[in-house]
């Protein structure tokens, strides 16, 4: 007799499996659901693997020969014993509606995605559909072998109907609160709780008692919005506000790697697109900061990191990349040769955006420079550095020749008058064996004066840093760091129009002994407890002592 399939269904309390098979919008957004031995197990399919089950089991049922079953017979693995052997037969030879894999198995003991049972059910169901609106005559007892395959799935699909509801909650609730479909929020939170001692202040007459020495707890915060339109490109906007007090005890010896000026007020300190022009090029546009290491790999694996590298303001990576740490626009350029080397470049205008005279994109404060890098082995990389820098006259209260990380003589040794500089690094890292690595760089600067009461006169500064470090050390994540270096100072200051009272060159060369322990609590939380020491300071200044447990949260 004719029997209407869907009201059959419903009758039998097999309304979820008709919502699953003729179109409930909620069952079909959900792709894949384990079974209930899988929950328990908590062993879940990915979205890739049940979209590629979905469409083989597809392709199987509409293009391939083999995989349409004509006898059950053909079905290799399901034996006539079987409790579903006969409901198949039925099916098979009534409505040339089961499917089996291209072996020839029907894997019947096999964990069944809700995709695999969709398709293979539905199938049935649509031919048995097709048959009543023909006309033609559809037995009560096929009905019944249907409704019994839905009964054996009865504990399976009522584990779906629960893990659908909640995956619907969950989904309205992240749409309804997610922040952007293409902007991901990221950053972090550093504190810092610190103190320097010493005998005397580095940059007063020489006895003079040290000051700002109390312990303190200081703070930067840092919030990034990164935003991809194509997949390929970033629109990076950070937020920043911060309380570090720099030069503790009159030296920029005694700075943090991390410290930033803020003074608790937030500011956008770095506004700036990134874009692919070619498969090996790829461009920087900044209106907000643009530094050499935006473009180019500084080579310091264990100490450059804010959150978990080096303390020390020097310590962490070379100064080449610290010229143009200001606000300024620019931009910049990479050309990857192959996966081993690539050639860097980028422009640095730190008034850019002041239309008034000495400033501008190309009439004032401003750094060129390049980077060459080369990966010669897997745990050793290479690089070669260069930069040109030129600051106007009467700007070093804003500018800095070696970006305030070594004595003052390097910071401004033409008293304030217009200065020019080349600087050449080089840089390497070796990862010699898993549990050590090295890292450093050596670095020349040429400096010249350009007019004024000084034009003419030159100077040599020089700078260098060694870091060995112990990956792993004691935990694994953790790591253990031990530095020494020489940061910039002059050695060579010359004064060929004999202008009284001008910046002397260094006779002392100053020194950072550095060692700091990074513990990671988890992969959002670290602290790093450590102590560095600037010997020679200043000319003829006692030793700055600096102690500082570093607490890191990422998000």
């Amino acid at each position: 007799m004719l029997i209407n399939l869907k009201k059959v269904l419903r009758n039998q309390g097999l309304v979820t499996v008709s919502a699953m098979l003729l179109g409930s919008p909620a069952l079909a957004d959900e792709l894949h659901q384990p079974s209930v031995n899988q929950i328990q197990n908590n062993k879940t399919t990915s979205l890739s693997e049940s979209l590629y089950e979905a469409q083989t089991f597809s392709s199987m049922t509409q293009n391939n020969p083999m995989s349409q079953i004509t006898n059950v017979n053909e079905l290799k693995d399901v034996a006539p014993t079987a409790w579903a052997y006969e409901a198949l037969r039925s099916l098979v030879e009534r409505y040339g509606c089961i499917v089996g894999y291209p072996d020839r198995t029907f894997r019947g003991n096999r964990a069944l995605s809700r995709w695999e049972f969709a398709a293979g059910l539905n199938a049935c169901l649509n031919t048995i559909e097709r048959l009543i609106q023909e006309g033609v005559t559809v037995l009560k007892e096929d009905i019944d072998k249907l409704r019994r395959l839905a009964q054996e799935f009865d504990a399976e699909l009522a584990a779906l109907g629960a893990r659908v509801d909640n995956l619907e909650q969950r989904v309205a609730f992240l749409e309804d609160h997610q922040f952007s479909t293409t902007t991901k929020l990221n950053g972090d939170v550093i504190m810092v709780a610190s103190g320097v001692w010493g005998n005397e202040q580095a940059n007063a007459p020489a006895g003079t008692d040290l000051e700002d020495n109390q312990i303190t707890l200081n703070y930067r915060y840092r919030a990034n919005f990164d935003t991809s339109f194509t997949g390929e490109d970033r629109l990076q906007v950070r937020l920043q506000t911060s309380n570090i007090v720099f030069a503790r005890g009159g030296s920029n010896l005694t700075d943090f790697n991390f410290a930033a000026p803020g003074d608790n007020q937030l500011t956008i300190n770095k506004l700036q697109y990134r874009f692919p022009v070619t498969d090996q090029l790829t461009a920087w546009i900044s209106g907000v900061k643009v530094t050499l290491d935006d473009i180019s790999d500084p080579l310091a694996p264990f100490t450059g990191s804010f959150t978990e590298g080096a303390l020390s303001y020097f310590g962490a990576i070379a100064p080449i990349y610290v010229l143009s740490d200001n606000l300024g626009t620019g931009l910049g350029l990479l050309y990857e040769f192959s996966k081993s080397l690539n050639l860097s470049a980028f422009y640095s205008a730190g008034n850019g955006n002041n239309p008034e005279a000495g400033n501008g994109l190309f009439n004032g404060n401003y750094v060129v420079g390049s980077q060459l890098t080369y990966a010669a082995t897997s745990t050793l990389n290479l690089a070669v550095a260069y930069s040109h820098n030129y600051i106007p006259d009467d700007q070093f209260n804003s500018f800095s020749l070696l970006g305030y990380t070594g004595v003052s003589n390097s910071d401004n040794p033409f008293n304030d008058n217009a200065t020019a500089s080349d600087n050449l690094a080089l840089l390497f890292a070796w990862r010699i064996i898993p549990q050590i690595s090295i890292e450093g760089w050596g670095m020349y600067t040429r400096a010249y004066a350009q007019g004024g009461l000084r034009d003419g006169d030159t100077a040599d500064i020089w700078n260098w840093k060694f870091s060995l470090a112990f990956p792993d050390l004691f935990k694994e994540g953790n790591v253990g760091v031990v530095t020494i270096g020489q940061p910039p100072y002059a050695a060579y200051i010359s004064n060929d129009n004999n202008i009284a009272d001008v910046t002397e060159a260094t006779k002392d060369n100053p020194w950072l002994v550095e060692t700091f322990y990074v513990y990671q609590i988890n992969d959002n939380i670290s602290v790093t407890p450590g102590v560095y020491v600037g010997i020679n300071p200043e000319n003829n200044r006692d030793p700055l002592w600096v102690g500082a447990i570093r607490g890191s949260f990422k998000f």
